[in-house]
């Protein structure tokens, strides 16, 4: 039997790993989907510490990123999608801040964006694709040409060329690659070792965390390293690209954790109607992020009956019979 790595300096506090990691000014990636696996435990801590000018980059982002924005964290975004379900196909705050010209955004396909965490992943420059072609993502720039190649920002959202090795084949479309700051990722479990291991559909989340400089793990369980052993083919991360772990049950809430709970949907219908009003959002903030001192805080104002509600059974991974309405 191997030795076992010691994660005592990995495993804090959420207020912890947002001082000692996450900067104004930032690239932050986020993992998770829609409303699924968002790390909301620790979106909410960022806002309440205040940070600013976040440079986001997402695969298909929902409620942390629509959170984020409302609370005016961020600066500058690069995303495929942004958006929770029936709930806001649009993200609420996301899209008034992109119509009022309040973010600075440039939006890919979820290929692109997928293929550009890949290529950081794998410490390329760009990668090749023909998603895009036909379409106005390669029409329409979003960054102004002032800020492209200043920071983390590409020179070029693109760059088209003929395949160098056969003239008569179509173009190609070349994406840059994504190096994030940080990536925060919410998973089920992660292991006395420290690996880390997603349940169910990972998204863009592997990749995006293995292209960034610092990675944090909230999770709602931390296991014995045997039970991590027992079946390696399901894990997702190994512990050396882990530098936080946060032990956060429900930690995703509102959003869905796959095997563990279902997305909440009085939460999102009551989200939807505060983050259409600005000053509802405004009390909104104060009463669900300023106002709680802790993550058990806010679980306890959630309340039993409702986490109980969206929990998810065993067998198929969510909440038989929850009305989604």
């Amino acid at each position: 039997m191997g030795k076992t790595s010691d994660i005592s300096d990995k495993v804090m506090t959420v207020e912890e790993a947002v001082h000692r990691f996450i900067k104004d000014g930032i690239q932050l990636s986020i993992g998770g989907f829609t409303v699924t696996r968002n790390p909301m435990a620790i979106v909410y801590e960022i806002i309440r510490q205040k940070i600013k000018n976040l440079h986001v980059v997402c695969h298909s982002q929902g409620q942390a990123l629509d959170v984020l924005i409302g609370a005016g964290c961020v600066k500058r975004l690069e995303i495929a999608y942004g958006g929770n379900g029936r709930y806001a196909p649009t993200c609420i705050r996301f899209r008034r801040a992109a119509q009022n010209g309040e973010i600075e955004l440039e939006d890919y396909s979820n290929y692109q964006m997928s293929l550009r965490f890949l290529a950081g992943a794998l410490g390329i420059p760009f990668m090749a694709t023909k998603s895009g072609l036909g379409s106005d993502i390669l029409n329409i720039e979003g960054f102004p040409k002032e800020i492209r190649g200043t920071g983390k920002v590409a020179k070029e959202k693109f760059v088209v060329m003929q395949n160098p090795f056969n003239d008569g084949e179509d173009n190609v479309v070349l994406v840059p690659a994504l190096n994030p700051d940080v990536a925060l990722i919410h998973a089920q479990y992660v292991g006395e070792d420290g690996t880390v291991r997603i349940k169910g559909l990972t998204f863009a989340d592997v990749e995006q965390a293995k292209s960034a400089d610092v990675v944090i793990v909230t999770c709602e369980e931390i296991v014995p390293t045997s039970y991590i052993r027992a079946e390696p083919n399901l894990n997702s991360l190994p512990n050396f690209f882990v530098d936080a772990i946060i032990k956060v049950p429900y930690g995703a809430h509102p959003t869905a954790c796959y095997g563990f709970y279902d997305y909440d949907p009085k939460y999102l219908n009551m989200y939807r109607k505060m983050a259409s009003d600005d000053n509802l959002f405004r009390e909104y903030l104060e009463e669900w992020v300023f106002s709680i001192s802790s993550h058990n805080q806010y679980l306890n104002k959630v309340g039993a009956e409702r986490l109980f509600s969206i929990k998810a059974n065993p067998v198929v991974g969510y909440a038989v019979g929850l009305d989604r309405k």
